[in-house]
């Protein structure tokens, strides 16, 4: 029990010195922070091969579970917060610098050793043991922080808004990775046991949930400003954090700058290509228009700035509506618009599920409103996007010359037809 407690206390108390050291980095320099970070690395290697703690599960060394595990998170903190560059910087000098040192330690054997008063000889078998342990440890440390970014990246793409889970898998797994690698050399160096490596797994399992839930807490709390775009990288990691910065940059351009949804240019972009997609494919897709009726009293009556809480209210509503495969937009003032791969008449139950939703927001119901929305599908008549917003749009004013609050979707001829063809082979 009481070893558990004393690595919870030394991952806390690490992690907790390093991230005030690089959340100061604009005052004393990203030197300091890049300096700690390495001047451990002799002492978790050291105790990552003698230094081990027995627990419930196996043995354990603080070296491997809490000070590599911590660096490690920390290079992903420097790559996450700066940039390409920076991170690169402590990753190649710790595998030139054990290199270096190898490379004194073979010049050192060469000299004619005087020994010290009381006979003391330097032991340079453990100089060489730890030399080689320390080159073998900083290149799975190069492998590792590659993969780790590189995985870390490739969450991007589907766990973009769940940061927690995309550091979590990342360190989990390449920390698994790192187990096998370094427990291999401490294997045929130390004679380490098997007890040792699944030790060290769970304990490295377990260090990456309790770094993972620090960094977040860290980066929700403390890093608030935005992350700089990189210029004049040369290597791998040149690619690999200016897509990603590059990626981001575009995705906020294509937002409206009031609800955080997609704007009108890229409702005309991404609207046109999914319909032709929809064509090509037989695939539905279908467009509701979705606009808040009476906003303009709501402006007259309570101010410009209740008139944007209430539309960044609609925003959150339909955003939480909608569903990963749909695409949310604001098209005007108080217009809004989805694009849905849903056929025509599962299109219509979900705008009449987000009118109700709307009505039911404690955020948007003290203004007593409501939304009108109309509905069109892709079909044979509506080749274009053109085409769909125009049937759509005429369903709106519908909807609002015959009461508001309501949602027309009326399918006629072609657009039923088609819409009951793509239900049907959906079941297929």
């Amino acid at each position: 029990m009481l070893n558990s407690f004393l690595l919870i206390a030394e991952a806390v108390v690490y992690f907790s010195v390093m991230v005030t050291l690089f959340k100061f980095r604009s005052r004393v320099g990203l030197g300091v922070f890049v300096c700690a970070l390495g001047v451990m690395h002799f002492l978790e290697t050291y105790l990552a091969s003698v230094f081990y703690v027995a627990l419930p599960f196996g043995m354990v060394s603080p070296g491997s579970a809490v000070l590599f595990s911590g660096k490690l998170v920390m290079l992903l903190l420097l790559y996450i917060k700066e940039d390409a560059a920076k991170v690169r910087q402590p990753i190649y000098g710790l595998l030139l610098g054990n290199a270096l040192m190898i490379g004194l330690v073979l010049l050192l054997r060469m000299h004619t050793i005087a020994p010290m008063s009381d006979g003391r000889l330097p032991d340079i078998g453990f100089i060489d043991e730890m030399g080689w342990l320390m080159v073998w440890g900083t290149t799975l440390l190069v492998v590792d922080a590659i993969l780790i970014i590189l995985l870390y990246e490739k969450l991007g793409r589907y766990l973009r808004q769940a940061q927690f889970a995309r550091i979590l898998i990342s360190v989990a797994c390449v920390l698994t990775l790192d187990q096998a690698g370094f427990f291999t050399a401490l294997h045929f160096v130390a004679g380490a046991p098997i007890a040792v490596f699944f030790g060290g797994w769970f304990a490295k399992m377990a260090a990456a949930l309790a770094f993972s839930t620090m960094l977040v807490a860290y980066l929700r709390w403390f890093e608030m400003r935005d992350i700089q775009v990189p210029r004049g990288l040369t290597d791998i990691f040149d690619t690999l954090t200016y897509r990603e910065r590059y990626e981001a940059l575009v995705e906020h351009v294509g937002r409206d700058g009031l609800t955080g949804l997609l704007h009108r240019g890229r409702f005309d972009s991404d609207g046109e290509a999914a319909v032709q997609a929809s064509l090509r494919t037989a695939r539905p897709l279908s467009l509701l228009i979705i606009d808040v009726d009476h906003f303009k009293s709501i402006n007259d009556r309570f101010g410009h700035a209740e008139g944007d809480k209430v539309l960044r209210a609609v925003a959150a509503v339909l955003g939480e509506a909608a569903s990963p495969q749909d695409q949310v937009f604001r098209i005007g003032g108080e217009e809004f618009a989805i694009l849905s791969m849903r056929p025509h008449p599962v299109a219509r139950l979900f705008g009449e599920s987000i009118r109700h939703a709307i009505k039911a927001s404690a955020a948007i119901s003290r203004f007593d409103l409501t939304v009108s929305a109309g509905i069109s599908s892709v079909s044979e008549t509506t080749s274009c996007l053109a085409d769909l917003f125009a049937l759509a749009d005429q369903r709106l004013y519908k909807a609002k010359s015959t009461g508001r609050d309501r949602v027309i979707g009326e399918p006629g001829g072609h657009e039923a037809d088609t819409a009951i063809a793509w239900t049907r082979s959906d079941r297929i």
